[in-house]
């Protein structure tokens, strides 16, 4: 049996929730961007520099200490992700970093003539390495679009941009810009059909629901810790295979084997003890909340168990925060929110929504609430083709509003409150 996720217990965890502003406690509503950590990250981090600080392969016991997290860290990361090992993982600064090394490796094998296929969905991370990558190899690139009227992806038209000469789909899990969720695992089978490898974007998704990349099948997927309660930082997924037969861009004494022929230079370890700690806090959420009785999980045990269970509950949780919500926004005047509405398709989207209020511009009305103590984003939040395609680039984007686990029902009354209280 699921007990329901206790939100208030697990504040306690993060530190930076107790701030206030202007004498009202702040409201953490700019997840997309970026979440809060709690402790056992920020202790994790502290202790490795304070105990453990050292390169790799060495023969003395802070190197031995720090070749250990890696190996634990790469393994929780495939835990995570359900990978099916360890070395199908490759840690770098961040996702647009990891993207563009590996469009520049991947596009070597592309002729010209081949064709890719990028959708106008997705943050421009999993766009512009894959333009400039077909630019330099003279590769033609077809655009997917989405549908203006729920921001959802147009995959009944993916089959006519797919031919024999497809090398790539680049696809977003979910759009960080408006919270539509895609069917990830069709576009992969459409697109492996075609002979073409997939390259996911889960970086807004990973925060809000389960991974499985071995059931997704997906050649390769990236999300970043900072959005899961980590540090600032990236991990690529690649099926072994790939990962061993490409050729990587890499110094002459680095490992010729994946996944450290990926790793160029000195790795962030602080870091990655980092996003050890913050899988270990989402699988004690699964052990904390669940019971014995999850026969839908059936097929995970261990960490990898723990951590489903733990996203399956925090889905349901931001579900009920998304729905009030969507249910309160209904009736300030006013307030547009883009995307998915229909509170029966709330399993479509995450709790991400764009909005915008008559009378103010997203810089305005951002910084409105921000005098409020709520913290929100404005602008394109880099989803660029979003904008271009909902006619807003030159109107300063919209207004990014995003709930993830740590956020009560309380906070999002009281933002629907500031919000009919600035209606004119």
């Amino acid at each position: 049996m699921f007990s329901s996720l206790n939100p208030h217990v697990l504040r306690l965890q993060f530190p930076s929730l107790q701030q206030e502003i202007n004498g009202q406690p702040a409201m953490f509503l700019d997840g997309p961007g970026g979440t809060q950590t709690p402790v056992g990250v920020i202790e994790a981090m502290s202790e490795y520099l304070l105990r453990d600080n050292s390169n790799q392969g060495g023969r003395f016991a802070t190197s031995q200490r720090t070749d250990g997290l890696l190996a634990a860290a790469r393994q929780a990361a495939a835990d995570f992700l359900n990978a099916q090992r360890p070395q199908e993982i490759v840690f770098g600064a961040n996702m647009t970093s990891l993207t563009f090394h590996f469009s520049r490796a991947l596009s070597q094998t592309w002729q010209a003539g081949d064709e890719i296929v990028v959708t106008r969905l997705d943050h421009d991370a999993n766009i512009s390495p894959w333009l400039l990558a077909a630019r330099d190899r003279g590769v033609a690139v077809r655009w997917l679009d989405f549908h203006a009227e729920d921001c959802t992806l147009a995959l009944e038209e993916l089959p006519r941009l797919l031919t024999e000469k497809t090398r790539l789909v680049a696809v977003t899990y979910a759009s960080n810009a408006v919270g539509s969720i895609t069917d990830v695992a069709r576009v992969v089978r459409l697109a492996q059909a075609a002979g073409a490898q997939v390259y996911v974007d889960a970086v807004h998704y990973a925060p809000h629901g389960p991974i499985d990349v071995q059931a997704l099948a997906c050649d390769y997927l990236v999300c970043s810790p900072y959005k899961f309660f980590g540090p600032h930082s990236g991990i690529l997924y690649g099926k072994y295979d790939h990962l061993a037969s490409l050729a990587a861009y890499k110094v002459r004494p680095a490992s010729s084997q994946p996944p450290g022929k990926w790793e160029t230079g000195t790795p962030n370890f602080e870091g990655i003890a980092g996003i050890r700690a913050a899988i270990h806090y989402l699988a004690t959420i699964g052990e904390l909340y669940a019971g014995p009785d999850l026969p839908h999980l059936s097929a995970y045990s261990g960490d990898r168990r723990h951590l489903k269970t733990a996203l399956h509950l925090i889905q349901q949780h931001e579900a009920a925060l998304s729905l009030r919500f969507l249910r309160g926004a209904a009736g300030i005047p006013g307030l547009r929110v883009y995307g998915i509405t229909d509170v029966e398709r709330l399993e479509e989207r995450t709790p991400t929504f764009a909005v915008s209020l008559t009378g103010y511009t997203p810089q305005q009305l951002a910084q409105r609430l921000a005098e409020q103590g709520i913290f929100v984003w404005d602008g394109h939040y880099y989803a660029v083709a979003v904008m271009e395609r909902l006619g807003l680039l030159d109107q300063g984007g919209l207004v990014r509003i995003g709930f993830v686990h740590y956020n009560i029902a309380a906070e999002v009354d009281r933002l629907l409150q500031t919000l009919a209280d600035l209606t004119p």
